[in-house]
C-alpha cells in the first residue's frame, strides 16, 4: 500500500509489525574518493578539491564512532573510477521481513557515473545469503537508503521521490514485501535524497528540514511521528545537519557546525556525537550517506 496524503493513513505506528533494529554497519573505504563530476548542486565548484588524506582521517573517525557505540563494522574496498562509492547508503535497500527473511533491493542509480557501484554491494550481500529482489527494467531509478528509510523498529518504509527515485519503485517494493510505504515528495534540489532532510531518531521522534518537502508530505510526517524536530536552514543546507544518523535510538552522529541542531537533540534526551565530514560535504554527502545498516 502506498500513502500520499494524511487522509489516506489507516494505521497507527504501534499496530505495525515490529522488526529488529539492525546492528551491523557497512562502510566503503575512501581510497578513490574525489569530486570528479557534478551530479548534485553541492558538487558545483568542488571538482578536484578533495584533500584525500583529510577525507581518510574523517572516514576513520566515523568508523571509530560506530565501533565505540558497539556496532559491528564491515568494510568494502572502494573501487578505482567509482569516486562516490564511499556513499554506501545509496546502492541497496536492505530489508528484514517480520518473519525474519533478509534481503536487499539493488539500486537503479539515477546518474550513469554511479551505476557501476551497485554490483559490488549486491555481491557482498549475496555472499551472506541475502535474497536479491531486483526492480523491473521499466522502473527508471531508485537509490536505496538514500531515499528509502525504515521507521525505527517497525515494518514501515518512507519513500523519498522527486529527484533520484521513482515512485514506481516503491509500488513494486510495497507489493513484493507487503510493506506499507509513505511517499514523501522532495521539492528542493539541495535536498535531493530523503536522507538529507529526514532523520528517523526513534519510534516516536524524527529530525527534519521542513522546506525540503511538499505540504502533503509534511502532514504525514507530523501525523506519524509524535515529536518532529526541525533543523535550521543554514545547518541543514550547508552542513547537512539532517544527514545525521541515530543507530541505536540514543546516540545521534551529527556533522560538525550544527550547534543549534545538537541543542535541539539534547533537549529531547539524545546524545549527540559530532564528526567532521567537511571533505565529503564537497560531494553532497555526510554521515548517513557514508554507511549502510543491515541485519
Amino acid at each position: 500500500m502506498l500513502y500520499t496524503n494524511v487522509s489516506d493513513l489507516d494505521f497507527e505506528i504501534a499496530d505495525l509489525p515490529p522488526i529488529p533494529a539492525p546492528r551491523n554497519v557497512l562502510m566503503t573505504t575512501p581510497a578513490h574518493f574525489q569530486v570528479k563530476y557534478v551530479i548534485n548542486p553541492h558538487m558545483k565548484g568542488n571538482v578536484g578539491s578533495v584533500d584525500l588524506d583529510t577525507a581518510i582521517d574523517q572516514w576513520d573517525s566515523l568508523r571509530g564512532v560506530y565501533e565505540a557505540i558497539g556496532l559491528d563494522v564491515r568494510v568494502i574496498e572502494g573501487a578505482r573510477d567509482l569516486p562516490d562509492m564511499v556513499f554506501c547508503a545509496n546502492q541497496t535497500l536492505p530489508f528484514i521481513t517480520p518473519d525474519g527473511r533478509k534481503g536487499i533491493v539493488p539500486s537503479l542509480m539515477h546518474a550513469p557515473e554511479r551505476r557501476g557501484e551497485v554490483p559490488h554491494f549486491t555481491s557482498f550481500f549475496t555472499a551472506m545469503g541475502y535474497r536479491v529482489l531486483r526492480l523491473p527494467s521499466r522502473i527508471p531509478d531508485f537509490e536505496g537508503m538514500g531515499d528509502a528509510i525504515w521507521h525505527p523498529s517497525r515494518y514501515l518504509l518512507y519513500g523519498g521521490h522527486g529527484y533520484r527515485s521513482s515512485s514506481d519503485a516503491y509500488r513494486f517494493i510495497s507489493d513484493e514485501l507487503d510493506v506499507p510505504v509513505v511517499l514523501l515528495r522532495l521539492v528542493d534540489p539541495d535536498f535531493y535524497h530523503l536522507d538529507t532532510c529526514l532523520c528517523a531518531l526513534d519510534e516516536r521522534s524524527c529530525l527534519i528540514y521542513p522546506d525540503a518537502f511538499d505540504d502533503d508530505s509534511l502532514d504525514m510526517i507530523d501525523d506519524l511521528f509524535e515529536v518532529v524536530l526541525e533543523a535550521p536552514e543554514e545547518e541543514a543546507r550547508r552542513y547537512f545537519a539532517v544527514n545525521a544518523h541515530c543507530p541505536d535510538e540514543r546516540h545521534v552522529i551529527v556533522p560538525e557546525n550544527c550547534d543549534t541542531t545538537t541543542d535541539i537533540l539534547s533537549e529531547q534526551g539524545f546524545l549527540s556525537i559530532e564528526v567532521d565530514t567537511s571533505e565529503f560535504l564537497k560531494a553532497g554527502g555526510s554521515v548517513f550517506c557514508m554507511k549502510q545498516m543491515f541485519w
